[in-house]
C-alpha cells in the first residue's frame, strides 16, 4: 500500500510540474510575441539595424546624419564651394592646385623671412606628412568593397536571380540617362547632398516611409508576378538539365 501511495504521489508532483511547465511556456510565448511582432515590422531594404549603425557607427556616420551640425555644414559648404568653382566658375584642378600651391609658398616665404628680420630667428613651420596607418586602412577598405561588389555582379551575371539581373539592369539605364544630363562632377555632387539630406529625412520620418515602402513593395511585386505570368514564363529555354545528365 505504501509503495501504491508514493506511485500516486509520484504522478500528481508529475502533473502539476507538467502543468507549471507548460504555463511557463505559454507566459514566455506571451513575452516573447511583442518582439515577435516587432521583429515583423517592415524595414525599407530588409533593414534590421538602425540608421546609425548602417552607415558604420562612427564619424561619417555622424556627419551623415548631422550628429555635429558645424562639421556637417562645413563638410556641405566645402563640397558646395568646389562645385560652384569647378561646375559654374569652369575652374580647372590643375589650375586650383597650382594657384593654392604659389599663394601658399608666397605666404609661408614671407612669414619666414618677416620673422627672421624683425626675431632675427626663422619661425617654425610644422613638417606635414601623410601617415601610413590610415592609408593602408583606407585601401585594404576600398579593396574589400571592389572585391564584394564584383562578386555580386558575377553573381547576377550567372543569371541565379532574374528579379535582380532584371533590376541592376533598369538601374544602370536609369543612370545612363542621369549621366548623358548632367556631367560626373555634378552627378557626384548630387549624391553628395543626398547623402548628407535623405538619412536624415528618413531618420526623423521612419516609420512613416517604412509603412510607404511597404505599400509600394507589396504593388511592384504583384505587377512583377504579372509580368513573370504574361512574359517571362513563356520564353522558352533550353533543355540545360538534359544536356548535363547526358
Amino acid at each position: 500500500m505504501a509503495d501504491h501511495e508514493e506511485s500516486l504521489l509520484e504522478k500528481i508532483t508529475e502533473k502539476l510540474h507538467g502543468h507549471d511547465s507548460s504555463s511557463s511556456d505559454s507566459d514566455d510565448e506571451k513575452k516573447s510575441s511583442p518582439s515577435s511582432l516587432q521583429s515583423k515590422v517592415y524595414r525599407i531594404f530588409g533593414r534590421e539595424k538602425p540608421i546609425h549603425k548602417v552607415f558604420g557607427g562612427g564619424k561619417p556616420a555622424d556627419v551623415f546624419l548631422w550628429r555635429n551640425k558645424k562639421i556637417s555644414a562645413g563638410v556641405l559648404g566645402g563640397a558646395t564651394a568646389i562645385w560652384v568653382l569647378f561646375e559654374l566658375l569652369n575652374y580647372h584642378l590643375l589650375t586650383l592646385v597650382c594657384h593654392a600651391l604659389i599663394l601658399s609658398l608666397a605666404v609661408l616665404f614671407l612669414w619666414s623671412n618677416a620673422s627672421t628680420f624683425i626675431k632675427k630667428s626663422s619661425p617654425r613651420i610644422p613638417e606635414v606628412h601623410i601617415p601610413e596607418d590610415p592609408v593602408l586602412q583606407f585601401a585594404s577598405a576600398l579593396r574589400i568593397e571592389i572585391n564584394r561588389a564584383l562578386k555580386v555582379l558575377r553573381e547576377i551575371a550567372l543569371g541565379k536571380d532574374l528579379k535582380i539581373f532584371l533590376s541592376l539592369i533598369a538601374g544602370l539605364w536609369i543612370l545612363s540617362i542621369v549621366g548623358s544630363c548632367c556631367n560626373f562632377l555634378t552627378l557626384f555632387y548630387i549624391a553628395f547632398v543626398m547623402l548628407h539630406t535623405v538619412p536624415v529625412l528618413y531618420e526623423k520620418y521612419e516609420d512613416q516611409v517604412d509603412a510607404f515602402s511597404e505599400k509600394v513593395m507589396i504593388e511592384i511585386k504583384k505587377q512583377y508576378a504579372v509580368f513573370d505570368a504574361k512574359v517571362l514564363s513563356k520564353i522558352p529555354r533550353g533543355p540545360l538539365k538534359d544536356k548535363k545528365k547526358a
